[in-house]
């Protein structure tokens, strides 16, 4: 990506177009639920200001019975359908696609989706729409359904012709008085109509589900569609997937392509597999190779600019200075320091949310309900759960992780070695500081410190890029074959509650850094207290005076990614 341009969004705040911003269900009216999702721009979201086109919701009006379809023309946006199984994850699934944690409505039970709603996958730069994508209501019985068609349908007439008869009957009609009857297939006709308006569907698998008569059923309906349909995989990354015995049956039926794709443990690789499927069983995949560059694309920027938020944030941390004369007591100064740089962490990791539209906990749990996130950054026992050793004789309490700069020996000394040293009788250093210091002592955020902020920033990111936006427990933070570098420390037995373990930081894998080999870039900091806000309160003064050093240090933390 051009960093000019990647330059040009930061300084101006302006993330990128892949995400919309979240929709909001409109009042429903006589028991129907119809949804316009608009983009939201009240004061509750107003740290998402942009304008962003790439996706669009909307009701979708009943299809009529016979539906006149062509073949996708060239440069035509797709019609693509969500079909499956009642409480399969179809709606789950859009939302992920859509990285829109308000499309629709999602709960454990059947039949949450009563109607056909719709959403637009447009060309984040043109605004062009490449895909309609729509939501449609579950199968209830497609076994009892294929056994009316059977019943009431001629064999020798084309699927299509069969299904319209079916439409054209009263059961597809639904009851006028709202209640369920036990040959209303109305659901299963709100399906079929839009299926036969659509050029492809996805049909949604939950994974964990053994395969069983009636999902045969529902293919060999959807088969009379004549329309491509493509198996996709929900829920693989439950140890109870049934993928296996699934693609025997889907083999059976001449169904050989399908794919994977998570909606709470999401892999974008998935989702460019799932949209290269669908090229290869279309004559025109114009629209579908457009939308899978634009959204690789997007992608990446997005990863740019999550970087940048973390590395500007580490350079406000390093950059904050503080001075009190040498007599003076220094514990009001730390602890309005501690509260500052908490402060600080707590809108970057808001800012990463809100980047990768993931809102509030209204919706969906976010990954800061985890204890991991929660933990004070200046607990000494936080320190040693990610295998950071701290100096010989440091205190215990609120002063470990900050420390004293000796600017004129250009040498960092934690503050255990310093004023934490009184507590441990450690009163020689302290003076030995103040004196070559001139009576003046600078507090500085010490280097343990720094990095236990910038693993668990990582952290976060990494999470943030695995979790898809139909995640509904905060639980549901870790992903495919990956851990918080907190929880792989627990595992794997480098937890250390010994502060002087002889464990070497060089090859600890837990810190995105040795704790003693700062980047060169958080060390310059510590001479230019102007680049931060916590010193000066001059924000975007000093984030411009920071802004290029930010930029070298965030291409450094792509180095320390933890995805593969």
């Amino acid at each position: 990506m051009n960093n000019d341009n990647k330059k040009e969004n930061y300084e101006h705040h302006t993330p990128t177009g892949l995400f919309a911003d979240k929709a909001l269900p409109s009042d429903s009216n006589n028991n129907s639920k119809t949804t316009h999702s608009t983009v939201s721009k009240t004061a509750a979201h107003s740290k998402v200001t942009h304008d962003n086109p790439s996706i669009s919701t909307e009701s979708v009006p009943p299809a009529t019975t016979n539906v006149t379809k062509k073949t996708i023309a060239s440069g035509e946006a797709l019609k693509l359908a969500v079909v499956g199984h009642t409480n399969t994850g179809k709606t789950s699934i859009l939302r992920t696609l859509l990285r829109d944690v308000y499309f629709g409505e999602v709960k454990n039970e059947a039949a949450t989706t009563r109607h056909v709603e719709q959403a637009s996958l447009t060309d984040s730069k043109t605004g062009e729409v490449l895909v309609a994508l729509y939501d449609t209501p579950g199968l209830e019985d497609a076994s009892g359904l294929m056994d009316w068609l059977e019943d009431n349908t001629a064999s020798r007439r084309d699927g299509i012709e069969r299904l319209q008869q079916f439409l054209a009957a009263d059961i597809a009609q639904g009851s006028d008085s709202g209640v369920l009857d036990s040959y209303d297939y109305s659901q299963e006709a709100k399906v079929i109509r839009q299926l036969l308006a659509s050029d492809m569907a996805i049909y949604v698998v939950d994974a964990r589900e053994p395969v069983l008569g009636k999902y045969k059923d529902e293919l060999a309906i959807l088969s009379w569609a004549a329309i491509p349909v493509m198996p996709v995989f929900n829920f693989t990354d439950s140890q109870n997937a049934n993928i296996d015995d699934w693609q025997t049956m889907l083999a059976r039926r001449n169904l050989h392509i399908s794919t994977r794709f998570d909606s709470v443990a999401f892999e974008f690789e998935d989702e460019m597999h799932l949209w290269q499927n669908l090229a290869t069983m279309l004559t025109h995949s114009e629209m579908l190779e457009q939308l899978m560059q634009r959204r690789t694309e997007d992608w990446a920027q997005l990863y740019d600019e999550a970087n940048i938020i973390i590395a500007d944030f580490l350079l406000n941390v390093a950059s904050f200075v503080r001075e009190i004369n040498e007599d003076d007591d220094p514990m009001p100064v730390l602890e309005q320091m501690q509260e500052a740089v908490r402060q600080s962490e707590r809108a970057m990791q808001h800012n990463l949310l809100n980047l990768y539209k993931f809102y509030d906990n209204a919706v969906a749990a976010t990954p800061l309900e985890l204890q991991a996130y929660q933990q004070d950054p200046f607990d000494p026992e936080l320190l040693k759960s990610y295998g950071i050793r701290t100096t010989s004789g440091a205190a215990a309490g609120a002063l470990l992780g900050l420390g004293i700069d000796a600017a004129a020996l250009g040498t960092t000394l934690g503050l255990g070695a310093a004023i934490g040293g009184i507590a441990g009788g450690l009163l020689s250093n302290t003076s030995s500081i103040a004196d070559r210091i001139t009576g003046v002592k600078r507090l500085y955020i010490d280097p343990a410190t720094l990095t236990l902020l910038a693993t668990r920033a990582i952290d976060l990111l990494t999470a943030l890029r695995h979790r898809g936006h139909a995640a509904t427990d905060a639980t549901q933070l870790l992903y495919k074959g990956e851990k918080s570098s907190l929880e792989t420390s627990l595992n794997d037995g480098s937890y250390h509650n010994d502060s002087n373990s002889n464990t070497d930081e060089d090859s600890n894998p837990i810190t995105v850094w040795p704790a003693n080999k700062l980047p060169s870039e958080l060390k310059k900091a510590r001479g230019k207290p102007q680049w931060s806000s916590l010193s000066s309160g001059k924000s975007e003064q000093a984030q411009l005076l920071r802004a290029d050093m930010a930029w070298s240090l965030s291409g450094k933390l792509q180095s320390y990614k933890r995805e593969s």
